[in-house]
């Protein structure tokens, strides 16, 4: 599953419709700026903050399978295993599943 649509819903609905696409905003520049700061020269315990910050992140607005691969990371670089943590994989998803939340959010909530 890409997009935890019970967790989106259940945040818009403690928000509120106005504030949660200002919280998609902010999300949306927050993880691209922390996915812009991932390189796979970094050191286990950079890697795994930064994995552990996009997971949460993920997880608040849903976004399911990126929080997953996010999660495999941190637990990689948890355990010193750097070169098992697939970067371009984790961007990867994250962008395919910024396309579809973006496509479907405008369909689900259209006013």
């Amino acid at each position: 599953m890409m997009i935890a649509w019970d967790q989106v819903e259940e945040l818009r609905e403690a928000v509120g419709a106005e504030e949660f696409g200002e919280l998609v905003d902010v999300f949306l520049e927050e993880v691209e700026g922390a996915l812009a700061m991932l390189s796979p020269t970094a050191d286990a315990t950079t890697l795994e903050a930064q994995l552990h910050f996009l997971k949460g992140s993920a997880l608040n607005l849903g976004f399911a399978e990126f929080s997953a691969l996010c999660q495999a990371g941190e637990s990689a670089a948890r355990a010193g295993n750097t070169a098992a943590i697939d970067l371009t994989e984790i961007a990867r998803s994250y962008h395919a599943t910024k396309a579809f939340f973006l496509s479907e959010i405008a369909t689900r909530y259209a006013a």
